[in-house]
C-alpha cells in the first residue's frame, strides 16, 4: 500500500477536492455550452456552404480555411484581446464566456463540414418524396433531411466532440479555472505531478464515458422505434 501512495497519495487529492469539483463543473460548463453553440452555428454555414450562389458560399469556405490554418489557442487570443475592443460593453465579459466564444468559433468550422457531408449522404429520393407530400424546404430540413444527416454523422459528431472536450484545456492560458487548472494549482502549490495529471486524467475520461453513454441514446432516439424493434 506505501508504494501505491507513493506513486499516487489521494489523501493530497482529497484535500483539493473542491478546486477539481469547481475545474470539473467549469470544463462541463464551457464544453456543454460551445457544443450546443458550434452544432447551431454550423447547420446554417453548411447550408450556406452548399450554396450555388458565390457570394453566400465563398465567406464560409474562407471562414472554414481559416479556422483550420490556424491553431485554436491563437483564435483563443484573438477573441480574448480582440473581441473587448471592438463591441462596447465586452470589456466587462468573463473570461469563462470569452472563451466559450472563443471554442465556438472554432468548432463551429468543424461541425459545419460534418453536418454537410451529412446533408449531402441523405438520399436524394427522401427529399423528392418529401416533395411529394407537400413539404415546404424548412420542414423537409427539420423532418426529413437534418434527421438523417445527424444519424449518419453521429461518429464524426462524437469524434469532434471529443476534440472539443479535451481542448476546454486551452482555455486555462486565459485564467479560466477548469480541470487542467484546478491540477496545476495543486501541483504548483504541493508538487506532486502524478496525482494532479491524473486526476486531470481521470476527469476527462469520466466525462468521455459520459458522452458515449449519451450518445448511444441519442442514435437510438433517431433510428426511431421501428428500427430499434428489429
Amino acid at each position: 500500500m506505501d508504494w501505491l501512495i507513493d506513486f499516487y497519495n489521494w489523501r493530497i487529492v482529497s484535500q483539493y477536492t473542491g478546486q477539481f469539483a469547481e475545474g470539473l463543473a467549469n470544463t462541463l460548463i464551457a464544453a456543454g455550452a460551445s457544443l450546443v453553440l458550434s452544432v447551431l452555428a454550423g447547420i446554417p454555414l453548411a447550408l450556406a456552404h452548399m450554396s450555388s450562389r458565390g457570394a453566400v458560399w465563398r465567406p464560409v469556405a474562407a471562414y472554414v480555411q481559416f479556422v483550420r490554418s490556424t491553431p485554436l489557442l491563437v483564435q483563443i487570443y484573438l477573441v480574448y484581446y480582440a473581441v473587448p475592443a471592438l463591441i462596447p460593453g465586452a470589456k466587462g465579459w468573463s473570461e469563462m464566456l470569452l472563451g466559450i466564444i472563443a471554442m465556438t468559433v472554432h468548432h463551429a468550422a468543424y461541425m459545419s463540414e460534418i453536418i454537410r457531408v451529412g446533408i449531402e449522404s441523405v438520399p436524394r429520393g427522401q427529399v423528392e418524396g418529401a416533395k411529394a407530400c407537400g413539404m415546404n424546404y424548412h420542414q423537409r430540413l427539420r423532418y426529413v433531411v437534418l434527421p438523417q444527416a445527424f444519424a449518419n454523422t453521429l461518429p464524426p459528431l462524437l469524434g469532434q466532440t471529443a476534440v472539443l472536450i479535451k481542448d476546454t484545456s486551452l482555455l486555462s492560458l486565459i485564467t479560466v479555472f477548469e480541470l487542467v487548472a484546478a491540477g496545476v494549482q495543486m501541483n504548483s502549490e504541493r508538487i506532486v505531478p502524478n496525482e494532479a495529471f491524473l486526476t486531470i486524467a481521470a476527469g476527462y475520461l469520466l466525462i468521455y464515458c459520459v458522452m458515449l453513454l449519451l450518445s448511444k441514446g441519442v442514435s437510438l432516439w433517431l433510428a426511431g422505434p421501428a428500427w430499434n424493434a428489429r
